[in-house]
């Protein structure tokens, strides 16, 4: 069932916001429940608003939305590359006081750092291949999903590695194949038939150049496959354009695609199918 979300409640978002004053929450849990016991708001407000959560200003550079991995089931991801690394380390630091994970993206050794130093080194970890910061609290993470990523060529790993950190922390087990592309043709199919019969509920694929790899797995696949484009490639449509347009004009239906170089998008979207196949399946077994 989707919820589509009144135009008055959107007002009622805005109109809260910006009557909250600098550091403070919109409204907490036991501020509704409160309010709710005194007879100052109905049942109906009270459960829009504990939907709504709080957002929360952190100095003058960001606003955290505390109830977003609540609504989305998927972690907190930092855009690093445009903000300084004591931004990123402010924004880490608040988003840890009240859940156990955190992903920044597009990170660097001195993001890494600022980090580190904000909350300590346990838990933290950068990828330099993807330029992940993840930060994981949490002392086991019960694996509730499978999907499977292949990366056309070598140069294709900084984004394949960035949608498998992703799908981990989001509790899949990631099966990643590299340099599979279709330049040699046969070397997809062993990995493909692998993540197959572990029976992953998606697949990455991830390519630049021409993009063709994601259109030739979709074919022999029956789960749905998510195209990522790479800006990898020579001259005239060599930033990821031509895979971009390859994979969008693809003949092989079940295959999606995301935009260039977005392999956060990519694993978290696998990761939401996987966990919800595999929920549907639990209750179905009940």
């Amino acid at each position: 069932m989707i919820n589509i979300i009144p135009k008055e409640r959107v007002w009622e978002m805005v109109f809260l916001f910006r009557e909250a004053p600098q550091g403070s929450e919109l409204m907490n849990i036991r501020d509704v429940l409160e309010q709710f016991r005194s007879g100052e708001i109905d049942e109906d407000k009270a459960e829009r608003l504990l939907r709504l959560d709080f957002i929360e200003r952190i100095g003058d550079h960001a606003v955290f939305d505390h109830s977003r991995e609540a609504r989305k089931g998927i972690p907190e991801i930092i855009f690093g590359e445009s903000k300084t690394p004591e931004q990123v380390a402010d924004i880490v630091a608040k988003v840890l006081e009240d859940r156990e994970a955190v992903l920044v993206s597009r990170a660097s050794a001195s993001h890494y750092q600022a980090v580190i130093k904000a909350v300590g080194k346990k838990g933290v970890v950068y990828d330099e291949c993807s330029r992940v910061i993840a930060v994981d609290k949490a002392k086991g993470r019960r694996k509730k999903g499978k999907i499977g990523i292949l990366a056309a060529g070598t140069s294709d790993m900084a984004v394949a590695s960035e949608a498998k950190v992703v799908a981990e922390l989001m509790g899949c087990e990631v099966f990643l194949a590299c340099d599979v592309g279709v330049a040699a043709f046969h070397r997809f199919l062993d990995p493909l038939k692998e993540m197959i019969e572990q029976d992953v509920d998606a697949l990455v694929v991830v390519a630049g150049m021409e993009g063709a790899l994601p259109t030739v797995v979709s074919s022999f696949a029956h789960v749905p496959v998510i195209g990522v484009p790479t800006s990898v490639g020579y001259g005239f449509g060599g930033k990821g354009e031509a895979a971009l347009l390859g994979m969008l004009q693809t003949c092989s239906p079940g295959l999606v695609v995301v935009n260039i170089d977005n392999g956060i998008g990519a694993g978290a979207a696998a990761a939401l199918i996987s966990r919800r196949c595999r929920r549907f399946s639990v209750a179905k077994q009940e």
